[in-house]
């Protein structure tokens, strides 16, 4: 086996080992004054899905500033969103300024460099965490309100 081969085999796991401590810092920084909390699952690959999460997030920040922790979870389809080229990058970002935290499933992620042999460019504020459902099932027992917009 060449060293290229080891290497790209070695990326997933490095990256789910990495995604725990980030993810980990990330947790520590959520509103402490909210009053609602919110998580979005985004798991539709199409760009109206990724708007529509978009608007929503900015629609209950609007709606409770300064009240609402609201946590975006991205996996599957869903992932592009958080990468660093997407068309809602910008969005993204004015979102995360906002508190909105951004997960994203490493292990949609390692799928993606399973079969395309190499890892995609994401988004710097994408918080890694190593499975999406679960982040989910987790926030709702802290008493997060679930939305598939």
């Amino acid at each position: 086996m060449g060293r290229l081969t080891e290497r790209r085999r070695a990326i997933p796991g490095l990256l789910v080992a990495g995604a725990s401590l980030a993810a980990a810092a990330a947790r520590a920084e959520t509103n402490p004054f909210a009053t609602h909390k919110l998580v979005l699952q985004l798991s539709d690959g199409s760009a109206e899905k990724a708007s529509l999460v978009i608007s929503v997030a900015n629609s209950v920040l609007d709606d409770y500033p300064n009240r609402v922790a609201i946590v975006v979870v991205a996996f599957g389809p869903g992932v592009p969103l958080l990468y660093a080229g997407s068309p809602e990058r910008v969005a993204v970002e004015s979102l995360v300024v906002q508190g909105v935290e951004f997960d994203i499933c490493m292990n949609t992620i390692k799928t993606i460099v399973r079969e395309t042999g190499h890892l995609p460019d994401l988004n710097q504020h994408a918080v890694p965490v190593p499975f999406g459902v679960p982040r989910i099932m987790e926030l709702v027992g802290k008493g997060y309100v679930l939305v598939r917009p």
